[in-house]
């Protein structure tokens, strides 16, 4: 992998205090209590329509709580707005800026942040070193394989050193190699970075195998909840 030495996160732990989520008539969570440690890679596993989507949306901040309280790191952050929050976020279809060169797209959360200019270089080109793909940076998405913009995508959500970061079913598009491959690749980042990671998806097999903790989650309740069995 080259000899970059990637930065340790001062990873964040994450708490549901009874929270309801109802959207019109709808209760999608209901009194959901939950808490993932500090530098856990931990994983909500449940069918579509469960909640694991709003789950994650209600600590990114894009949804408010109807009741309940959202925590990040101790400090009750339901009202606080997402730019506010520090998060990092991963999507099923990568939501890449298509305009962007791969550099540009890692480094637009520096930008925001109003990093300096060689900082962000050194950043950007340690995090393309991190996930394998060095020597790319100027390419536009469209010319990398879906397994590449998963890769860039994973790249910018690390880059402000978030103290957490919510995937929502990041590997969902792609085929079952590639997605073997990239699981063991979020397994070496989370071991590297010392990240907190929040995972969605609806596979058992790959719950476990990534892992620290699984809960099942259905019609809004936790319904169950296991260590995984693959060791990281």
């Amino acid at each position: 992998m080259g000899n970059v030495a990637p930065a340790r996160i001062e990873a964040a732990g994450l708490e549901l205090i009874e929270v309801e989520k109802r959207f019109g008539g709808l209760t999608v969570l209901d009194r959901l209590s939950l808490t993932v440690a500090p530098g856990e890679f931990f994983t909500l596993l449940g069918p579509s329509g469960s909640g694991k989507t709003t789950t994650l949306m209600l600590w990114a901040g894009f949804v408010h709580p109807s009741a309940g309280r959202v925590l990040i790191a101790g400090r009750d952050v339901s009202n606080v707005p997402p730019h506010r929050r520090r998060l990092g976020m991963v999507f099923q279809h990568y939501a890449l800026f298509p305009h962007l060169t791969v550099a540009s797209n890692v480094a637009f959360p520096l930008q925001m942040r109003g990093d300096r200019r060689p900082m962000i270089g050194a950043r950007v080109a340690q995090l393309l070193e991190l996930v394998r793909l060095e020597g790319l940076g100027e390419r536009l998405p469209r010319q990398l394989s879906g397994g590449q913009q998963q890769r860039v995508a994973l790249a910018r959500a690390l880059a402000a050193q978030p103290p957490a970061v919510l995937m929502d079913e990041p590997l969902g598009a792609l085929d079952r190699k590639l997605r073997e491959e990239l699981q063991a690749e979020l397994r070496r980042l989370h071991r590297e970075t010392g990240a907190t990671v929040v995972y969605v998806t609806h596979d058992q097999e790959e719950a476990l195998t990534l892992s620290n903790r699984v809960a099942v989650l259905r019609n809004g309740h936790i319904r169950a909840g296991r260590h995984a069995c693959h060791p990281l």
